[in-house]
């Protein structure tokens, strides 16, 4: 089967059938045409280190290279860099003599050129243990190759726009010069025998000290982690000699290699900056390029064999369902590629495009242009992340904690005390990765003028529902992992000073309980009392605390948790012709948005669910729900799965893995949606939903195929709580060779009437 996308073809590897250890091969996407520009681009990476990478129709490879941590001097995550690698002679890409395949097996690009006793043959592949991208060229014939950097980044110009979130949003002109983002030139290295590189030094920071002063921050002592931030990289090949500062050309041969080592420093300076690449590169010239990509496929070995869905139709002859399981499966598997990708780096992943994003059509010289720009929200953040305990992909959630839970906490504490006047934290929807608020949400009057110390913007002003989430997910971590040192180091330090913080922020009414007003319910409802998303997350939160064992929690800690449990307002309801259904809070007014805050009770904080007794109240809540839809961050797709509407959610499903960016040729390439290109909430939502139809897990209950449809059989592995894997097939209505690991919770596992 081949389908055309965006000027490159597109062959879908054959499935196995059964698919062997999750067959991540039955998923490669391969090209039979180069690409015509960065549109046609396959995303590679190490976590930290991404590329975005094409052939293009004259027979060069070209990438973007992009890093987790290249914040420029107005905190946007730019690109490291552009390199095109010309072979000579030329790469023949005419019909028939060409392949590119990303070999998922192994995270590699695999370009294939010309006849076949003579093809030309690339490997380019992004290093999993070291910072270092690689390319090999090998082929039947002699070959010259060059490397050559592009810049766009070659003189300071202004930006044409300033988008939201970035620091400068909203500011009022003053004849200060900061009316415009003003980017700064990369600079080229001088060249040496075998080297030419690049980097990027941040001369000037422009956004925590200003920020940090109008919003009342400089009480708050912090390093400024934009000033000085020097990233780049370096090229080199043996016995290579530069043309130039831009271009490195190799020796005639049929064999090549080229390493490009990426790296960011902050603070630092260039020549030292430049000593620290020296050292990368020389400690890993010290390893045998056999045994470094040994070590390298090793890595995704076992990050394919941690977990897996395959999907099929379940009746051989329906091919449309077939094509329908395929797509999903194929979405499912590239989903968490780019995750794996883009997902251990210095900061979480950004909901907006990650660090694959290439230029924007009116922007065509700009590599670096992100719509809703470098700022973080909460509630989308999160997406990529919902789905990473089930998969087993424990190491991809650090950065996300890390810097939420640990390297902001002092930051979030300190604002409470300041502008709320008590204890605990609250964590702002809105952000900058240094932990200000977005400098249009705040507002632009400075903190002493104000009487009321909270941001402007009504959009999130007493939504607080983001640490309650926070503590949920790093709960659900423990759970599955039991790290006893993470517990005490940052889940139970977090947790208290999250709810400390409704405790000390909220009066009680007189019945007794907990009366949050002013408050809002998500960006949707602004003028509430009692909000479900943190009346859901408060008993969530609360209760899974309480469940811990005493052993490993304080006497105090469960007093605590006793007191803020007994004084906990009921979730919301209301009548709907006469039924009962879920509220968006106890009493709900203006709304703004479309999201549908009631259903948070089902999703993220399950406290109904298809196996609970409150299900009809989630039922009808769904049903009834004001907004609609499966794509970007809507979050149908978990609801419904949660409900157990198995037929509802693959429809959702199905619809979703099928909205890639028409613009694209990468098939996991989503939006932009509400947010930018490749969605990644989008993409996340998609991985929830597809690991809760097959899986859902309450306490030590295991209930497989809760939301499963007929029509579709699935080899799945994926994991539980209390460090368990459960692995199986099911085929025709049956299960076939479950295994759970470890044994004894075989016991647990639960078959809910089909």
């Amino acid at each position: 089967m081949v389908v055309l996308l965006a000027g490159a073809a597109f062959e879908r590897a054959p499935a196995s059938g059964t698919g062997g250890i999750g067959a991540p091969e039955n998923y490669d996407v391969v090209w039979l045409k180069p690409g015509m520009d960065h549109t046609g681009s396959m995303p590679a990476g190490n976590g930290d280190i991404g590329i975005n990478a094409w052939v293009e129709e004259s027979g060069d490879l070209v990438f973007y290279i992009s890093k987790t941590d290249a914040w420029d001097d107005y905190g946007r995550l730019v690109k490291v860099g552009k390199v095109r690698i010309s072979v000579r002679p030329d790469l023949r890409v005419s019909p028939g003599l060409f392949r590119q395949r990303l070999n998922l097996a192994d995270g590699t690009i695999l370009v294939q050129a010309g006849e076949a006793e003579r093809a030309v043959n690339l490997r380019l592949w992004v290093d999993a243990n070291h910072p270092q991208i690689h390319l090999e060229v090998a082929g039947g014939e002699t070959t010259v190759v060059t490397a050559a950097i592009e810049i766009w980044r070659n003189e300071r110009f202004p930006l044409p726009s300033i988008e939201v979130s970035d620091v400068l949003r909203g500011r009022p002109k003053d004849g200060t010069g900061l009316d415009s983002t003003i980017v700064e030139p990369d600079s080229l290295l001088t060249p040496q025998a075998g080297r030419i590189g690049w980097f990027h030094f941040n001369v000037k920071s422009i956004g925590p000290k200003l920020m940090g002063t109008v919003q009342g921050m400089q009480g708050f002592v912090r390093p400024d982690p934009l000033l000085h931030r020097t990233f780049g990289a370096v090229i080199t090949a043996d016995q290579a000699t530069p043309l130039d500062a831009m271009r490195l050309r190799s020796q005639a041969s049929n064999r090549h290699r080229f390493d490009i080592t990426v790296l960011t420093q902050v603070p630092s300076r260039p020549q030292g900056w430049r000593s620290a690449v020296d050292r990368v590169i020389s400690e890993c010239r010290r390893i045998p390029a056999d045994a470094m990509w040994k070590a390298h496929a090793k890595w995704w070995k076992e990050f394919w064999n941690r977990s897996w869905i395959n999907i099929s139709s379940a009746a051989a002859a329906d091919t449309a369902g077939s094509d329908e399981a395929f797509m999903v499966s194929r979405a499912y598997a590239l989903q968490r590629y780019v995750n794996a990708c883009a997902g251990r780096g210095a900061f979480p992943i950004k909901f907006n495009g990650s660090i694959f994003t290439v230029p924007f059509p009116d922007r065509p010289g700009d590599a670096d242009y992100r719509q809703w720009g470098p700022g973080y929200w909460w509630q989308n953040t999160r997406l990529p992340y919902i789905s990473m305990c089930t998969s087993g992909d424990f190491d991809l959630i650090a950065p996300l904690f890390r810097m939420y839970g640990r390297d902001l906490m002092p930051l979030f504490r300190y604002r409470t005390r300041h502008y709320l006047n008590h204890n605990g934290a609250f964590i702002p929807e809105c952000i900058m990765f240094w932990g200000d608020v977005f400098s249009e949400t705040y507002g632009w009057t400075p903190f002493e003028k104000r009487s009321d110390k909270l941001q402007e913007s009504r959009w999130h002003k007493w939504e607080w529902v983001s640490g309650l989430e926070l503590v949920w997910m790093m709960l659900e971590y423990y759970d599955y992992t039991f790290d006893q040192k993470y517990l005490h180091d940052l889940a139970l330090p977090t947790a208290h000073e999250i709810l400390t913080f409704f405790d000390e922020h909220y009066q009680t009414g007189e019945n007794g309980k907990l009366l949050m007003y002013p408050s809002q319910s998500l960006e949707t409802w602004w003028d509430c009392t009692n909000p479900m998303p943190e009346v859901a997350g408060l008993h969530a939160t609360v209760n899974r605390l309480l469940l811990l064992p005493a052993s490993v929690t304080t006497s105090r800690d469960r007093s605590f948790w006793n007191r803020l449990q007994r004084k906990l307002p009921p979730l919301p309801t209301r009548v709907v012709d006469g039924k009962a259904v879920l509220a968006p809070a106890e009493r709900f007014d203006r709304k703004q948005n479309i999201e549908n805050p009631e259903l948070y009770a089902v999703f993220p904080f399950r406290i109904v669910a298809f196996n609970t007794q409150d299900r009809d109240l989630g039922i009808a809540a769904f049903k009834e729900r004001q907004d609609r839809g499966n794509f970007g961050w809507r979050q149908d797709d978990i609801f419904a799965a949660y409900l157990g509407l198995g037929d509802t959610a693959r429809s959702y499903i199905a619809g979703r893995a099928r909205n890639t960016h028409a613009g694209s040729a990468f098939p996991a390439f989503w939006g932009p949606n509400y947010d930018w290109i490749p969605d990644q909430d989008h993409g996340g939502v998609l991985l929830k939903t597809l690991q809760a139809m097959i899986m859902q897990t309450d306490g030590a209950k295991i209930f497989l195929l809760p939301a499963w449809p007929r029509e579709w059989n699935v080899e799945f592995k994926l994991h539980a709580p209390y460090r368990t894997a459960v692995e199986g097939r099911y085929v025709d209505g049956a299960f076939k060779d479950l295994k759970v690991t470890p044994a004894t919770r075989m016991k647990d596992i639960v078959f809910p009437s089909r």
